[in-house]
């Protein structure tokens, strides 16, 4: 799956971690000195956010600009000298590339809420009984929402296209290798299944999911800082009373409470869902058999293997209700658990309408991202039990002992050897 794709995967992104920690570090401890020796100053302390599109051209952003397409070139052109791959420059390059467009697009959301501050502040203006504002400052500041929309629109949908070419080209990429060393992996059950669905299902999942945990990772990089300065506005929390960035902290234990409650509901799906995909594709492959061979697919087999079919499919209805229940009943509270945090800075009147807004969105930006395993665990199951399903493969090619729950159909047929010589075994019963 990533040693089609990825130079040496381990190692790759091992050291992608660890470059991205030192260049983090580099950057928050010495990129404000390091841009204003090269005559990129930083943003004053304190100052308000621009509004509009000189948002992405201050100094501190161009400096940011050139600070990550420099540390880019030198971590790829490290692994192009020293590990060379055919998919090298899609791997690589167009990772950082995703990359860099995700946090562009977390950044319009961060100029769009910079934007709801004098927005909804003139609204509550003019709908007061003292109202100085007027029509014109209205639709200025709606011009200046469109022309931050139409920017999103552009690098949403560029972005989009080169991701959808960018995961077309790493299924292309396992299927090339799965194909090159058929014979090793033809054994297995599901084989033609897993070659074709597995990792065309792999790859769709991944352009989905892939890009979600990047866009949360870069949405906490950018909204975590917003939500921090916001927090100067709110005195005190209810219960809790005073403490320190009281919103940073509420965000963060909500969504840790979030993740960690679905993570333990939800801890026998991964495991359901790949014994569906293999009692649902031993009965596909029987049927296959019985439309060549009239002696395959009788009554009694195909019955007996629907029964698995339908037995499994039970146990994952009983264990998504109770999944469901909790999911649904924690979005449900997130609706509101925002205003619930506010509601004694709101009676006090302690904060505009603009602020409010402003609060509210980068509050929610936050626990999302936080949220990712909430909203996306269904499909993390999914892709879960693909990656294991593919897993008989990597094991068949590289002489281990397959998956236990493949090593279920290997003594189906008698075979019961361990490591290498299962896989050999195996290979002789396919011939």
């Amino acid at each position: 799956m990533f040693h089609s794709f990825f130079p040496k995967p381990k190692l790759f992104f091992a050291s992608l971690l660890a470059w991205m920690a030192v260049t983090v570090f580099v950057w928050y401890e010495f990129g404000a000195a390091m841009g204003a020796a090269l005559g990129f100053a930083p943003d004053a302390e304190g100052a308000e956010p621009i509004v509009g599109l000189g948002h992405f051209i201050t100094p501190s952003f161009i400096w940011f600009y050139i600070y990550f397409f420099s540390i880019s070139a030198i971590f790829a052109a490290f692994w192009f000298v020293y590990s060379p791959h055919r998919w090298q420059w899609w791997s690589i390059v167009g990772s950082a590339l995703i990359l860099f467009s995700t946090y562009f697009s977390v950044q319009v959301s961060v100029a769009i809420n910079n934007w709801r501050r004098p927005f909804f502040d003139a609204v509550q203006n003019a709908l007061s009984d003292n109202s100085t504002t007027t029509a014109p400052q209205l639709y200025s500041l709606i011009l200046i929402f469109a022309q931050i929309a139409f920017v999103w629109l552009f690098v949403f949908v560029i972005t989009r296209f080169f991701i959808s070419h960018y995961i077309f080209r790493w299924r292309t990429a396992m299927n090339d290798y799965y194909m090159s060393r058929w014979g090793e992996v033809r054994h297995i059950e599901g084989a033609s299944q897993r070659v074709q669905e597995d990792t065309m299902r792999f790859a769709s999942i991944m352009e989905g999911l892939g890009v979600n945990i990047v866009d949360s990772v870069m949405t906490l990089f950018a909204f975590l800082p917003v939500l921090f300065s916001l927090s100067q506005y709110v005195t005190e929390l209810p219960i809790v009373g005073e403490i320190p960035a009281p919103l940073f902290n509420a965000a963060i234990f909500w969504s840790l409470f979030g993740t960690v409650l679905l993570a333990v509901v939800g801890i026998k799906l991964p495991g359901l869902e790949f014994k569906n995909q293999r009692v649902e594709a031993a009965y596909r492959k029987e049927l296959v058999y019985g439309e060549d061979d009239p002696a395959r697919a009788g009554p009694m087999t195909v019955g007996e293997l629907f029964s698995n079919v339908r037995h499994n499919y039970f146990r994952l209805y009983f264990h998504y209700m109770y999944f469901n229940v909790f999911r649904g009943m924690y979005i449900q509270a997130d609706n509101i658990f925002a205003y619930l945090i506010l509601i004694p800075t709101i009676a006090a009147g302690k904060i505009t309408f603009g602020i409010l807004q402003q609060i509210l969105t980068a509050f929610g930006q936050v626990s999302n991202s936080f949220q990712y395993l909430v909203n996306s665990w269904t499909t993390i199951v999914e892709l879960l039990s693909i990656y294991k399903r593919l897993a008989a493969f990597e094991a068949a090619l590289e002489g281990l002992d397959l998956p236990s729950i493949d090593q279920e159909y290997l003594e189906i047929h008698g075979i019961v050897k361990a490591g290498g010589d299962q896989v050999n075994e195996a290979k002789e019963v396919g011939e």
